[in-house]
């Protein structure tokens, strides 16, 4: 597999392949790096004839590559970008058009050299065990877009920052990323509303972080739980009410806790077994930032502990599903036993 940053420096150079596939759940960068590829292969003022976009759900892969074998019209390359390229993975193909992927892999082996032919998917890991993955394999054409790893994702909003004029140091990248987490998409949202905040060539402090940046669910819920570990449980609770008041259900409130508890016992598991971050990040099915922070919560707790609080849960949900605990109280009960025990439990391996 390609490396997309080693993908993109190639086609800064104007160093392009003739067939892409971009996969992988970081689709924001995957938009970047598309955004990249589209600025060096179509030229200035001929974007609406030299570039094609289609959705393989409903559109024929035989109709994408004739395109692509179609001669540019006022233009000496065009750029052909098919999404939702399913037949790469090894799930169910959902589409309603037929594929056959053959046309594809006689293409490959006799490319256009007027075109760039893209396909994207939205998967987390291909089928390498297709002709055609190994064939695209062979020539570096696949590019995984992974999600980022804290290290990356704290160069990546530095770099982001810089693109719109604005500057952002470590400490305020790091409170952008304890609000928000590792999702690209959102990080850039809310970096966008900060940069037309503080205007062009200023900077964007913690303290403007903490003052526009909205805290997701997710992030509210880790929160929530360091504040119980802190052995605070009057502002967990404090946190607690505030996802209420915003609409949040109870239960899908009880079912995060339970995440990042159960993320917290997998992390300091394989931690224990000497895998790495990425390594856990991959076992777990989580983000690597995510991970990043329930590993070190983690660290506050033994493993026992950890178990007992995640049977404690369960009852809780059994409880608060058939009725047997009022859905609230439930929740804050728990906060306030939780934080009572934490003192005694906290720490150690």
């Amino acid at each position: 597999m390609a490396d997309y940053k080693q993908a993109a420096r190639d086609v800064l150079k104007g160093a392009f392949k003739p067939v892409y596939v971009l996969y992988g759940t970081e689709t924001y960068v995957m938009g970047e790096w598309l955004e990249l590829l589209t600025e060096r292969v179509v030229e200035p003022g001929t974007k609406d004839f030299a570039l094609s976009k289609y959705d393989l759900y409903d559109t024929p892969l035989e109709q994408v590559i004739e395109d692509a074998e179609t001669m540019p019209f006022l233009a000496s390359r065009k750029l052909v970008i098919a999404a939702n390229a399913q037949f790469f993975t090894g799930g169910k193909d959902t589409s309603k058009a037929e594929h056959r992927t053959e046309l594809l892999q006689r293409y490959i082996e006799t490319p256009s050299d007027t075109s760039v032919l893209v396909f994207t998917v939205g998967a987390d890991k291909l089928d390498e065990r297709k002709k055609i993955v190994k064939s695209l394999k062979q020539s570096d054409a696949i590019i995984r877009f992974a999600p980022l790893t804290p290290g990356e994702l704290s160069v990546w909003v530095a770099k982001k920052a810089s693109g719109w004029n604005v500057r952002m140091d470590d400490d305020a990248v790091q409170a952008l990323l304890e609000r928000v987490g590792g999702n690209c998409s959102t990080l850039a949202a809310e970096m966008e509303k900060m940069s037309l905040y503080v205007g062009t060539g200023n900077d964007i402090t913690r303290a403007v972080v903490e003052e526009l940046s909205v805290r997701t669910t997710e992030q509210n819920v880790f929160l929530l739980v360091e504040e119980i570990a802190k052995l605070r449980p009057e502002k967990a609770i404090t946190i607690l009410h505030d996802l209420l008041k915003e609409k949040e259900e109870p239960i899908k409130l009880l079912a995060l806790i339970v995440r990042q508890f159960r993320m917290m016992l997998g992390a300091k598991e394989l931690t224990r077994q000497g895998f790495s971050q990425a390594q856990i990040a991959s076992q777990l099915g989580a983000h690597p930032f995510a991970v990043k922070l329930a590993a070190e919560q983690a660290k506050r707790y033994k493993t026992e502990t950890l178990e007992r609080i995640i049977a404690e849960l369960a009852d809780l949900d059994y409880g608060m599903k058939t009725g047997k605990i009022d859905k609230v109280l439930g929740l804050e009960l728990f906060i306030l036993r939780l934080g009572a025990a934490v003192s005694g439990a906290a720490a150690g391996q």
